[in-house]
């Protein structure tokens, strides 16, 4: 058999037929509220840039000094050549800005969690997933030939359940976003840390969704709930609220030093280049300068759910800037996340496997720099076209 033969996406026949096809539309312009796309004006409620920090000057000069002072890049690992002095200036302060031991910071996001969960969990341990935990540490898991028990959505009497099914001599991990990156939620960690100290399980947070956009100044889920000391390790991404690219993990220097002794997927990739490393520190100073940011950027997301609300749209109210829409089938998401762009609004149609079948979405996110015209604008642009009946 050739193995190509069963590489074909059978679904893109179909929506390039009835020209519906959402993906890898052409931006022209920055991360910013309003962007050109495609030749054309649209309102950007599609992106994780949640603090609106792509575009500020502080930031986008950094990247520029970093970039005369060390070049594009370090062309090797962390491990060897590849650590800069700006690695470890930002591995320092964001361990300081969120009261960790130590820092360790990886290419990627996605790396990141690949990183950590492989480096340890073993083939005796146990993981413990919730079902709507982001794709990153779903393939983690694969890495660690652990065994994976993945518990209901944010379902506390199901994960204990799950606890109680562990032999007691073996490892455990329970590993939950912190804000969920589809809905918006934010986990039950008070909860899950109680769970995890009933059961003698260790706790990891993955809150890319969730720093910059919760808890005190923006420090993330933990903090959101005062349980900082009860969670063992926190994972971050630089891609949404510090304007760059890159990840890092929070957890104490022991830890961190095994993992950068023994993670292959940080051992064996090249580090963040100097101008990324650069851009998520300058973000990182403009968050502890600005507080008030995230708070900003809450209140522009409360006044986005209320008007779409108002207008009769249904959503996912939840306490982020993640602001579902339920359009719940495929193609019916596809068709009216096609006509909102057509009529100036860039937002995420939300599909299988990313979601269940009959709970497609479409996947909004707010700003700190949206203003209240450009939120009015949107949401009659989406009450307009989600009003009118599919038609494919």
């Amino acid at each position: 058999m050739d193995i190509f033969q069963k590489c074909h996406y059978d679904l893109l026949d179909v929506v390039r037929e009835k020209n519906v096809y959402p993906y890898f539309h052409r931006l022209e312009s920055r991360q910013a509220p309003v962007v050109m796309m495609e030749g054309k004006r649209r309102i950007m409620l599609g992106s994780n840039n949640y603090l609106g920090l792509t575009e500020e000057p502080e930031v986008i000069e950094a990247g520029k000094q970093a970039l005369d002072k060390y070049g594009s890049g370090v062309s090797g690992s962390r491990f060897l050549n590849g650590t800069l002095d700006l690695h470890l200036e930002l591995e320092q302060e964001l361990a300081e800005f969120t009261g960790y031991e130590a820092a360790m910071t990886c290419s990627t996001g996605f790396q990141t969690n690949l990183a950590i969960i492989s480096a340890i969990c073993g083939k005796d341990d146990y993981i413990l997933n919730d079902r709507e935990n982001h794709a990153s540490i779903y393939d983690a898991c694969r890495l660690t030939y652990s065994t994976v028990l993945r518990y209901k959505h944010s379902d506390m009497e199901d994960l204990e359940k799950k606890l109680q099914q562990i032999p007691d001599t073996a490892g455990k991990l329970i590993v939950t976003d912190g804000v969920f990156s589809m809905r918006g939620d934010i986990c039950r960690l008070p909860e899950i840390c109680a769970l995890a100290e009933k059961y003698g399980a260790r706790v990891m947070v993955d809150d890319a969704h969730g720093f910059g956009v919760i808890g005190n100044g923006g420090r993330g889920t933990a903090d959101y709930f005062g349980l900082r000391d009860k969670v063992d390790i926190t994972m971050l991404t630089f891609s949404k609220s510090l304007a760059s690219i890159g990840g890092c993990m929070l957890t104490n220097g022991a830890l961190a030093d095994y993992v950068r002794h023994v993670s292959r997927p940080f051992i064996f990739s090249a580090s963040i280049p100097p101008s990324a490393a650069a851009t998520a520190q300058a973000a990182l100073h403009c968050l502890k300068k600005d507080p008030q940011r995230p708070v900003r950027l809450m209140n522009m997301a409360r006044y986005f759910q209320k008007g779409l609300i108002d207008a009769g749209v249904k959503i996912i109210e939840a306490p982020t800037p993640i602001v579902p829409i339920f359009t719940y089938h495929t193609l019916d998401t596809l068709y009216y996340g096609k006509r909102i762009f057509e009529e100036g609004v860039y937002l995420n149609p939300v599909i299988a496997p990313a979601c269940v079948e009959g709970e497609c979405l479409l996947r909004t996110t707010v700003m700190a720099t949206h203003t209240e015209s450009i939120i009015d604008e949107a949401v009659d642009i989406i009450a307009r076209v989600l009003a009118k009946k599919a038609d494919y």
